[in-house]
């Protein structure tokens, strides 16, 4: 059985076969829907039904159920069974479509317990843009790649990333260790949908998990210093106190943002912790009351951003003001569980 699809707004239209995803027949159709995991775990992809109706194999792990039946799906799983109208999310930004290069190592060195610091230098011929929030791939031959969140605002040809040892990974395990200052690292970038929504004009309430924090981070520089900053929450989860590797730097972040709050939470704390306690988005929770007015961006474990989600909209958070960056991405379907914490 073949569908007809229609993007609200655009007017673009594709077919859809019964046995293949919305985003594999638009991809195929050249009509864009931003996407980044097409493992229903990011939900990069989630866009919303107009009419007509979809399945699927197993309900995915990147939307909840509230937001399903508020009429949103995810495309990369999601099957059509009639004839749809569908919107995709406005990407918006001010980013250059991704390109292939060759960058160079300025530095790598530790950051916490199992977290390291990587520095690249793109060549001055790139001239790419980058929105704060998005990632780049590293490309390993053989078509393998693993993606890593771009940690520092978009400014110069140097980027920071926060990169989490994976044991046994070919790239974080093995690679990353090896590298040294004017090694060259092919890379594709810029990537991704995650950045910040001015348009909002709402308060931020940023959750992280572990090196969630970096496209968190690059977010929050890039808004440093700006007179029109809103008010800024910072809710920061790990386990144990070593695991908060900007734990210093990220209290010296008030001076430069506008009514900035950081909050860090630890799930495995030791006995001289005397902050708070427990798992991240239970934390945010007990502290509002009320999430309707706020814009939230979730990032990191995908366990935690399903969870947060579900606790979130019970407190009233708005799901067109909910963003999400899982780090579903950046590793192979077994790690997804502990991916980012």
């Amino acid at each position: 059985m073949v569908y007809q699809i229609e993007m609200a707004g655009t007017g673009e239209r594709f077919e859809a076969r019964a046995d293949e995803s919305l985003l594999q027949a638009a991809t195929s159709a050249g009509v864009a829907i931003p996407h980044d995991c097409q493992l229903g775990g990011c939900g990069t992809c989630r866009v919303k039904v107009i009419s007509g109706t979809h399945e699927y194999e197993e309900f995915p792990f990147g939307i909840s159920q509230e937001e399903a039946d508020a009429g949103f799906m995810l495309a990369c799983q999601a099957r059509a069974s009639s004839d749809m109208v569908i919107a995709a999310a406005h990407v918006g930004g001010d980013a250059s479509a991704p390109a292939e290069i060759e960058a160079r190592v300025v530095a790598v060195s530790p950051l916490g317990p199992g977290v390291r610091h990587l520095s690249i230098e793109l060549p001055e011929q790139a001239e790419l843009r980058f929105n704060p929030g998005q990632y780049m791939n590293v490309l390993l031959g053989e078509g393998e790649r693993r993606s890593f969140s771009m940690a520092s605002a978009a400014a110069g040809s140097v980027l920071d990333f926060h990169i989490r040892r994976v044991p046994g990974g070919r790239f974080t395990d093995h690679m990353l260790a090896s590298l040294k200052p004017g090694d060259p690292l092919n890379v594709e970038l810029p990537l991704g949908s995650f950045r910040f929504h001015v348009e909002d004009y709402r308060p931020l309430l940023m959750v992280a998990t572990g090196t969630g924090l970096a496209p968190v981070k690059a977010i929050l520089e890039s808004l440093m210093d700006d007179p029109d900053c809103p008010p800024v929450w910072l809710y920061w989860g790990a386990r144990t106190e070593a695991d908060l590797y900007l734990h210093d730097e990220i209290q010296q972040w008030g001076a430069r943002l506008y009514e900035f709050q950081y909050v860090p939470v630890l799930s495995r704390p030791g006995s001289e912790w005397a902050g708070r306690q427990g798992y991240v988005q239970h934390a945010v929770c007990e502290d509002f009351a009320d999430l309707s007015e706020y814009a939230v961006y979730l990032c990191g474990s995908p366990t935690m951003i399903n969870d947060a989600r579900r606790h979130f909209l019970e407190k009233g958070a708005s799901i067109n003001h909910l963003y999400a960056d899982s780090f579903t991405f950046q590793h192979d379907a077994e790690a997804l569980a502990n991916s980012g914490t």
